[in-house]
């Protein structure tokens, strides 16, 4: 895994010197370390020796083109992803460079946002698929899935039996539990480890662009857009497509993914072509489907072709035996991400972190080790320290005094509701409970952001039309 402190390493081959130019400022201006080659052979020879994350060519350049230089920077280096640069009139030509496999393609003169978008896409993309994912151990430099337990130890099993399976797997757990990591040791132990692995979060993207997200769509077919587009299924051809928070996915979207399971062809937003996919999925979701399933808002059809097989992850309370590994494996991270001495965790406070119950989990936890290696600077952490460090990390528990209501917490919350119900006032006490959560969980959103809608639907991993709806619902809008 890549210690330094960039965004990512980027070659970009282009024989026009000004525009190369201006591509590197902007990719510097985003924290990019940004290689430049003036035509193929020389790139090559840099790939070949190179660590880089990403690749963007232009195709039309002397000694060799960016057509040959993809297929040489794939035989070399299979899963570094390659970006094509292209001019209008060489749009088919780009298509065809992605079957090929290019990752994406931008048109010139492209808008800088969207090219930008598509760089951040395809080094996310390179540091997925390169870095290996250790199952179970402490292993330094890799992502790892670290834990030993018995719970753990039953997904390690259940990941060698059906890594190398052709069938779609569903991965279950709450927040914070680590699915990307399972869906990535999935992929690595596959026969596809040498395809692309490409991974789309459903609840970050809006309803309305989710379908063009995923299937592409063609030039024209609703405004700006000015060209053809790939979609995330044909850029994971040949390899496998996590799909994570899947419970999310719109109604008429999850309509449309049965079809592409069950025929394995696509047809992109706006056009009539049948396109054959050869694509694995992997998908995630902290929800309850089953009960979505009730409800009306998840099919019971598409759900079965999702659930061929289920990968059940433990929440973190769950298996309390792995915190010390996992606290020892997340200060020694930091401490070389943050050139510091790795701080010792005497007993006491160990135990405090051991009996702690971590709702958010395993992602709760490294946020909370990070912060105490800053805090600690390489000095022992104390009892004291910890408690401190949890009592500020925690999630604020208690109501909004704009309420009314209590603010001695959600227990006596919880307590007050049930025992209304029990008296006969509400028998609806669940409903009652998730709307009073969600207006709370809402609210302090709007408070963390400065309610920017954006940055909420980034943090509660939801679609900025639902923050919309929220918001009015709950009458959160700041007052301006």
């Amino acid at each position: 895994m890549r210690t330094d402190q960039t965004a990512g390493k980027i070659l970009l081959v282009d024989d026009d010197q000004e525009l190369a130019e201006n591509i590197e400022a902007a990719l510097a201006s985003r924290g990019y370390e940004v290689t430049m080659a003036e035509d193929g052979d020389i790139a090559l020879d840099l790939a070949e020796d190179g660590d880089f994350d990403l690749v963007i060519t232009d195709v039309k350049m002397p000694v060799m083109g960016g057509m040959a230089l993809l297929e040489e920077i794939h035989k070399l280096k299979p899963k570094l992803p390659v970006v094509i640069m292209t001019a209008y009139s060489s749009t088919d030509c780009a298509i065809e460079a992605t079957k090929s496999g290019a990752y994406d393609y931008v048109i010139k003169p492209f808008d800088m946002p969207e090219f930008l978008d598509v760089v951040a896409k395809g080094v996310a993309s390179s540091r997925l698929i390169g870095r290996p994912v250790k199952l179970g151990g402490l292993a330094p430099g890799v992502d790892a899935i670290v834990g030993n337990s018995a719970a753990m130890q039953r997904v390690y099993k259940e990941v060698g039996r059906i890594a190398a399976k052709p069938i779609p797997v569903l991965i279950r757990g709450e927040t914070g539990t680590g699915k990307e990591l399972i869906a990535r040791a999935i992929y690595q132990h596959s026969n596809r480890d040498k395809k692309p692995f490409v991974a789309v979060n459903c609840a970050a993207i809006p309803d309305t662009l989710i379908e063009s997200e995923l299937f592409g769509h063609e030039k024209g077919a609703f405004t700006n857009a000015i060209a053809t587009r790939i979609g995330r299924f044909e850029q994971a051809d040949g390899g496998t497509l996590f799909l994570d928070e899947i419970g999310d996915l719109p109604w008429n979207t999850q309509v449309k993914l049965l079809r592409v399971l069950q025929e394995k062809t696509i047809t992109r937003v706006g056009g009539k072509e049948d396109i054959p996919i050869n694509v694995r999925i992997i998908c995630a979701t902290h929800r309850d489907l089953a009960d979505m399933i009730t409800q009306g808002k998840f099919r019971e059809d598409l759900f079965y072709r999702i659930n061929t097989v289920t990968v059940q992850l433990p929440a973190l309370r769950e298996r309390p035996e792995d915190i010390k590994d996992l606290v020892h494996y997340f200060l020694n991270k930091y401490a070389t991400e943050f050139e510091l001495e790795v701080p010792a965790v005497p007993k006491q406070a160990m135990k405090v972190l051991a009996t702690h119950l971590w709702p958010g989990n395993v992602r709760q936890l490294e946020n909370a080790m990070k912060k105490a290696m800053v805090d600690a600077m390489g000095l022992a952490l104390s009892e004291v320290d910890v408690r401190k460090l949890l009592s500020t990390d925690a999630p604020k528990p208690s109501l909004s005094e704009s309420d009314g209501k209590s603010r001695s917490g959600w227990n006596q919350h919880i307590a007050e509701r049930l025992n209304a119900a029990n008296e006969g006032e509400s028998a609806k006490v669940l409903g009652v409970l998730t709307e009073d959560l969600e207006r709370e969980l809402y609210g302090q959103a709007v408070v963390l952001t400065l309610g920017n809608q954006s940055k909420i639907a980034t943090l509660l991993g939801v679609s900025r039309l639902t923050v919309r709806e929220k918001l009015d619902r709950y009458e959160l809008y700041p007052k301006r």
